[in-house]
């Protein structure tokens, strides 16, 4: 597989292993730059990386980058799938046809076309069939609506004379007369929307070239509203020739940490903690689903990091500038980083890249708590993770008062405690129920663990809390 020649050429760069520690032959064979062990690679964990080495910093931000198309595009295989399908059949009864690929925007809809059509070309090659004629075209590229028709037209080939008709009137004609050119033309237009116009004939009599008695036109129409043939193709409903559509959903918290994991393991080095691809998925998710913002914001973390290094090295070079020269041996920046564990881009530092994309009134509620109510809805957090819904005051006050004091700090009593689950509750961030006494009030949780992680990860004394 590609991604694993890839990781096998990067570990070519080391030295291999020296003869005095070979004690077999087949670990002497093992052991060749090219042929390392497969049940290694899946027991032995990747280095952590070294964000103060460019090479590596300049290739975790390509692969990271939207321009970076992966090696395989996951999560999207059932749709590839039915598109691919409705090509097959098209090109093997040399019958015309549409479809309409809808979905919000960063739900994979281009890469997925691309997949379909390398893989409809590697199909026409295996089954014997003539290749299709493709042309992939972004509408918002078009000087003029109307020079999609053009482009069509250059596709088939038609030069020649000078006729008066139009391009759009050519290939009206070409469609309704029989011809001896077998090959079908797949035509993906991606940003469709960009077509629409005022009447809306562009769009219309795009579509209506797959009507024609003996068009050869497949053409896959791509943009982001769901409702777009409804509402700007109606006469195409009345004329039995609407497209079927092919909806995209906005990508699940998993299938967005499945495609960043997947960008990821094609790199030689683990570049995030898992956690903190995590805190990114679930937040992506939860706002749009889109891919695009998941890919920038784990890229802004990254640079979070950088800043945080520097930082650190500057604040070092400082104090060891007020040193004596035989002190300043006793601590260097090498040293520094690796105490500080700059090596991979933590939680603390996803949750600093979120907070510059999304913003929201729970988390800027719970920031702005003071510290004790904060700490009661961490130990909250921890208290209901599982399959547990609610508890007692009395329960979640040892919580509480476990971390106080694991941290060092003195814990408010249980009648302070019970005032302050009570502000917490009248701004909506628990749910507190009514008993004769304090410790026996029902407590449930009423925001999401993420909004909770995402609004004091940023804070150093909480990180181990919330891990």
């Amino acid at each position: 597989m590609p991604t694993i020649s890839g990781k096998r050429t990067l570990r070519s760069h080391a030295p291999p292993p020296s003869s005095p520690n070979r004690k077999s032959p087949r670990r002497s064979t093992a052991a060749t730059p090219n042929s390392a062990p497969a049940d290694n690679d899946l027991k032995v964990p990747k280095p952590k990386w070294n964000p103060a080495d460019g090479e590596q910093l300049k290739m975790v931000k390509l692969a990271l980058h939207l321009s970076t198309a992966p090696s395989t595009v996951v999560c999207r295989e059932e749709e590839q799938n039915v598109v691919l399908e409705f090509c097959k059949g098209c090109v093997e009864h040399q019958k015309a046809g549409s479809l309409y690929i809808c979905g919000c925007p960063g739900t994979g809809k281009s890469l997925s076309m691309e997949k379909v059509k390398n893989n409809l070309l590697n199909w026409a090659t295996e089954a014997g069939c003539p290749l299709p004629d493709v042309l992939s075209v972004n509408c918002t590229s078009l000087v003029n609506t109307s020079d999609i028709f053009t482009k069509i037209l250059g596709l088939n080939g038609t030069k020649g004379k000078k006729v008066s008709a139009t391009p759009l009137q050519q290939l009206q004609n070409m469609y309704s007369q029989k011809s001896s050119t077998k090959n079908m033309t797949l035509i993906i237009a991606d940003e469709l929307d960009y077509l629409i116009t005022k009447d809306r004939a562009v769009l219309h009599d795009l579509f209506m070239l797959t009507t024609f008695p003996f068009s050869r036109c497949i053409l896959l129409g791509v943009a982001n509203a769901i409702d777009l043939a409804d509402r700007f193709l109606p006469r195409l409903t009345s004329l039995n020739c609407k497209p079927t559509v092919v909806n995209f959903r906005a990508y699940s918290k998993d299938q967005i940490l499945k495609i960043l994991q997947e960008r990821l393991n094609e790199l030689p080095y683990t570049v995030f903690q898992h956690q903190a691809l995590e805190l990114c998925a679930r937040k992506v998710a939860a706002a749009s689903g889109d891919m695009r913002n998941a890919l920038c914001i784990c890229r802004s973390a990254i640079e979070v990091l950088e800043v945080e290094i520097r930082e650190s090295a500057g604040n070092l070079n400082i104090s060891l500038g007020g040193k004596s020269s035989s002190d300043q041996n006793l601590a260097t920046a090498p040293d520094f980083m690796t105490k500080q564990e700059f090596d991979v881009v933590r939680i603390d530092h996803m949750a600093l890249a979120l907070s510059k994309t999304y913003r929201s009134p729970v988390v800027d509620t719970i920031q702005s708590l003071p510290h004790h109510q904060q700490i009661i809805l961490c130990s909250s957090m921890k208290h209901f993770r599982g399959a547990k819904k609610d508890t007692i005051l009395g329960e979640l006050y040892k919580s509480y008062a476990e971390i106080c004091k694991s941290s060092l700090i003195p814990p408010a009593g249980i009648l302070e405690f019970s005032n302050m689950c009570r502000v917490l509750n009248d701004q909506g961030l628990i749910k507190l129920g009514q008993a004769r006494e304090d410790k026996l009030k029902r407590v449930m949780p009423k925001v999401d663990d993420g909004d909770i992680t995402f609004a004091l990860q940023g804070i150093r004394f909480f990180r181990s809390c919330l891990q």
